[in-house]
């Protein structure tokens, strides 16, 4: 199941809950040796404040020797480097993997088409993990 995108932002449905598919995301970058530099878990953060958010977490990862290049061809890429891939639930119970695409960022940024494989990381990912059960 896919969403179509909009404005460089494309989301893949998934099987099971935001952790379980967080969990199979860890996996993966893992067993690929791509680096998770952070997880954002929105919804703990919210109820903490006193908010009732739906499971929602941002996982943000790349692979220095990957990314560097692209930052130094374009420096404004580092706003949106390293990658990230949004996993959430809708108010359907659905889980989503949510991420930019590569060719939002390259026009965005700039960036040459030589890039377009490291940039299409986070969809191939998202897109594995989706499937993954």
């Amino acid at each position: 199941m896919t969403a179509p995108a909009a404005d460089g932002i494309a989301s893949v449905g998934a099987h099971g809950s935001v952790d379980e598919t967080v969990e199979r995301l860890k996996t993966l970058l893992s067993a690929k040796g791509v680096a998770l530099f952070a997880l954002v878990d929105h919804s703990g953060e919210a109820a903490k404040a006193g908010f009732e958010m739906a499971p929602t977490k941002l996982l943000i990862f790349g692979n220095p020797k990957a990314g560097t290049p692209i930052m130094l061809a374009s420096p404004t890429s580092a706003l949106d480097l390293p990658l990230k891939v949004l996993v959430w639930e809708d108010a359907e119970g659905q889980t989503w993997l949510t991420y930019n695409t590569a060719h939002y960022l390259q026009q965005r940024h700039g960036i040459a088409e030589e890039f377009a494989g490291v940039l299409g990381s986070a969809e191939r990912l998202a897109n594995a993990v989706a499937v993954a059960t």
